[in-house]
């Protein structure tokens, strides 16, 4: 967002602070339906706690958009300015920027909703996406020496940082990050409001209902994922991707509601993974069975992932 908040050195950070906490505080929520209704979760539960953490986190983004907007035309001249070569705009900045189709910016409020979701759901999910796949590496030794031997293909015996380029070329890396996504979703179940009477499975479903879609139950469909408990990165390789149902595998959520930062998150997974693989080699502490995934917000392990780290020789 072009802001600094140092929360990896500052590990008092209130605004990581209170993320966290509204992780917790409406997972809680959900899963108690006594305390849905406003005035029963105001007076009975957390709701001043929810609404304090909530102030304080749109606060930050309110304070952050205004910021920028007031100073966006000074620093795109300073940009173009330096040495002739236009610097990368930040993602509020290209917010800022976006216009509909009448030419209207976006409000402060719509580019608010946007920053929100990349902070609040952009962070966690990735993170958990990345421990899942490697674990799932580490326990599968014959899936992490092709993945060594890529990495060889890719950047020989050299050190120097990912680029562009390499991310294209590391397809093999993207078909176990899917992979670990069909196995192990970072969101594990959304929801999504029906716009029209339809039919499922011969049941009348009529408008207005609300539909939880479950990823974690719908990536196991052996119609479209034969031996769905079987780690298989090769199932996404292109020429099995063919003739498969478009909605069979959405752990980005599907349709005009998808999660706005799918390719980024792949392309954040994959410079991670290749910097542990390029310099490691990863074993698995546990099984797949003693893993005991919790659906909260995030997919997650209820007592975390171990794994060994052994520092690789990179002459093969």
């Amino acid at each position: 967002m072009g802001k600094k908040i140092y929360a990896q050195s500052n590990h008092d950070s209130e605004y990581v602070r209170c993320v966290y906490k509204m992780s917790d505080i409406i997972s809680r929520r959900q899963r108690m339906p006594w305390f849905w209704p406003d005035f029963v979760y105001n007076y009975f539960g957390e709701g001043w706690e929810h609404q304090r953490n909530l102030k304080v986190l749109h606060s930050f983004t309110s304070k952050v958009i205004n910021e920028r907007a007031e100073n966006i035309n000074y620093m795109e001249s300073e940009s173009e300015s330096d040495q002739g070569v236009r610097k990368r705009r930040a993602f509020l900045d290209m917010l800022l920027k976006t216009t509909d189709d009448q030419g209207n910016n976006l409000t402060h409020q719509d580019i608010q909703e946007e920053v929100d979701t990349f902070m609040f759901r952009g962070h966690d999910t990735t993170a958990a996406a990345m421990n899942w796949a490697i674990h799932l590496i580490g326990a599968h030794p014959e899936v992490q020496k092709k993945l060594q031997q890529e990495m060889h293909e890719v950047f020989g015996v050299s050190d120097r940082p990912i680029n562009t380029d390499d991310l294209k070329n590391l397809r093999y890396l993207e078909c176990v990050i899917k992979e670990s996504l069909r196995l192990f979703p970072s969101v594990p179940f959304f929801a999504r409001s029906i716009n029209q009477d339809c039919k499922i499975n011969g049941f009348k479903v009529p408008k207005g209902a609300n539909a939880i879609i479950i990823p974690f139950s719908l990536h196991r469909d052996p119609r479209h994922f034969p031996q769905p408990e079987e780690f298989r990165p090769e199932r996404f390789l292109p020429e099995n991707n063919v003739g498969r149902h478009p909605y069979s595998y959405i752990p980005f959520s599907a349709g005009l509601r998808n999660c706005i930062g799918q390719r980024f998150a792949i392309m954040e997974e994959k410079v991670i993974l290749a910097s542990i693989l390029r310099n490691f080699t990863v074993e698995a502490c546990q099984k797949r069975v003693d893993l005991c995934p919790l659906g909260e917000l995030i997919l997650r392990p209820e007592k975390g992932i171990w794994i060994k780290l052994e520092k690789r020789n990179q002459q093969l």
